[in-house]
């Protein structure tokens, strides 16, 4: 009987990862909060990001990973959920937090010289009371930027 859950297991295991073995999930802190973040740390994954899904588990996101500190924007093309990006410096701190709305080019830009940026189901950030000027924590988990 234990070789039947073992095997089950191995197969079910194996699924997931056959699925998408690229895919990267990290736990994240903030204020208090925890969430997962599935991580976009690749041209290909930076470009995909959210696109083409049609829902986000509450409490997870993305992580984008840049390779250098840098200004960047975001756009909702082919992306279906109503987002929110946070803008994060090298250090963790979010310095700005905006709302995208789902099927639109519009840039959402950072304010500032990013490292990271953090998409969330729109309203995440200020349904959990976080603001600009605080710290994510966990952000070392994640691989570096390709």
């Amino acid at each position: 009987m234990r070789f039947v859950v073992l095997f089950l297991a191995l197969c079910f295991s194996t699924a997931v990862v056959a699925d998408n073995p690229t895919r990267i999930i990290i736990p994240l802190q903030l204020s208090g909060h925890t969430l997962t973040a599935e991580v976009a740390h690749t041209i290909t994954t930076r470009a995909q990001g959210l696109m083409h899904r049609d829902t986000l588990a509450e409490s997870s996101g993305m992580l984008f990973v840049f390779p250098r500190v840098g200004r960047y924007s975001m756009w909702m093309l082919n992306t279906h959920i109503p987002l929110s990006v946070a803008y994060i410096d090298e250090k963790g701190i979010i310095f700005n937090i905006l709302d995208m709305v789902p099927h639109t080019t519009a840039a959402h830009s950072s304010a500032g010289l990013a490292k990271y940026a953090l998409e969330m189901n729109q309203g995440w950030f200020s349904a959990n009371q976080i603001k600009v000027g605080e710290k994510v924590m966990g952000l070392e988990q994640a691989p570096a930027a390709e």
